[in-house]
């Protein structure tokens, strides 16, 4: 089962007792700044879970004469999390 936005702000709401509109309100800044964030260049690090940044690639279309830079997501997760997730394996 997948956890989208949805499914995320009950939980959230429910474990904290905020309401859902403040919840929802709360990952759509979060959301908002993440996303500022990379596109300055910057990462997003939390602690223990996961790193994402991203990283510049070039990349050629079906022109090999054409080469186009991009950046591109790149996310790493923590050795805790990596652990974990094979503990339930």
């Amino acid at each position: 089962m997948s956890l989208n936005k949805k499914r995320m702000v009950r939980e959230i709401g429910r474990r904290t007792r905020l309401n859902n509109r403040d919840v929802e309100r709360v990952i759509e800044t979060l959301v908002e700044v993440w996303t500022e964030e990379l596109i300055n260049g910057g990462r997003i690090e939390l602690e223990h879970f996961v790193v994402i940044e991203t990283q510049l690639v070039t990349r050629s279309s079906k022109n090999p004469f054409l080469r186009r830079k991009f950046r591109q997501i790149k996310l790493r997760t923590s050795k805790r999390l990596r652990e974990r997730l094979n503990e339930q394996t």
